[in-house]
């Protein structure tokens, strides 16, 4: 079984590393062309490119321009504590994984990057943004789905068949970061799950905020309690949530929350 989640755009790269374990990026030339291609860009393009502030339009510029290889423990961290969003939140690494976790999260676990394409959660990742619905031309493409074409869905096809358990991949990734993901080629079952929460008695409804750390929370389950069977999912109850049969389907168990679970 494979899990794969998105990216976030909060990073940390002062905290005290919990593991001494990293990896090498394996999509790197690939990496290296969409850094050239961005490096061109004046601090006013990326503002005008991602729709942020001139600040950031700044930081990212310097990110793109100090970007090189090869990465290090000096100038890189690993990606699943690089990466700060309401998804590693709820996942929570450093808090909860000890040594043996981190294996299993590199055997069972990726990132879909823009930049990177699949990132192992102890590849050794330099800062960035990059959205993988960007626009940007490149010599073989003007967008990043384009781009990456199938490179991201084989290397997750070439993942599965030495993942444990099940063939079957989990996608816990947002719309944006699926949609690299070419499901009719993917070599096992893709099953994605949906957490939706009720407000005041009312209708149950995806909530983006708690559907991501939900999908974390999944995620770090999953990893430490060596869960290998899509049946087993079932079992998730984390953040409050609990599966709920009636409106779930074989490859979209939904599980809901009720307004009193909301923290």
């Amino acid at each position: 079984m494979l899990i794969v989640v998105s990216p976030a755009k909060s990073l940390d790269y002062e905290s005290p590393l919990p593991t001494k374990k990293y990896s090498e990026p394996r999509m790197l030339e690939h990496s290296r062309e969409l850094v050239t291609a961005m490096a061109k860009k004046t601090p006013r393009d990326i503002s005008k490119m991602m729709r942020v502030s001139a600040a950031l339009g700044e930081l990212n510029h310097e990110r793109f321009q100090d970007w090189e290889t090869p990465f290090t423990t000096a100038n890189a961290r690993p990606a699943l504590l690089a990466f700060t969003g309401d998804v590693y939140i709820g996942m929570d690494p450093s808090g909860t994984f000890d040594e043996r976790d981190y294996t299993q999260a590199q055997k069972t676990l990726r990132i879909l990057s823009g930049l990177y394409g699949v990132l192992r959660p102890l590849d050794l990742m330099q800062p960035y943004r990059l959205e993988m619905s960007s626009s940007l031309d490149t010599s073989r493409a003007h967008d990043l789905y384009r781009f990456w074409g199938s490179h991201i869905t084989d290397t997750l096809n070439s993942d599965l068949a030495t993942s444990p358990g099940s063939r079957a991949l989990i996608n816990l990734a947002s719309n944006d970061y699926f949609g690299s993901v070419d499901t009719s080629c993917i070599d096992g079952r893709v099953v994605s799950p949906v957490f939706l929460d009720s407000k005041d008695g009312g209708d149950y409804k995806i909530v983006s905020f708690f559907a991501k750390r939900a999908r974390g929370a999944m995620t770090g389950w999953i990893i430490r309690e060596r869960i290998k069977s899509v049946a087993d999912l079932k079992c998730f109850v984390g953040m409050g949530y609990r599966y709920d049969r009636q409106r779930s389907a074989a490859d979209q168990p939904v599980f809901i929350r009720e307004d009193g679970g909301m923290t």
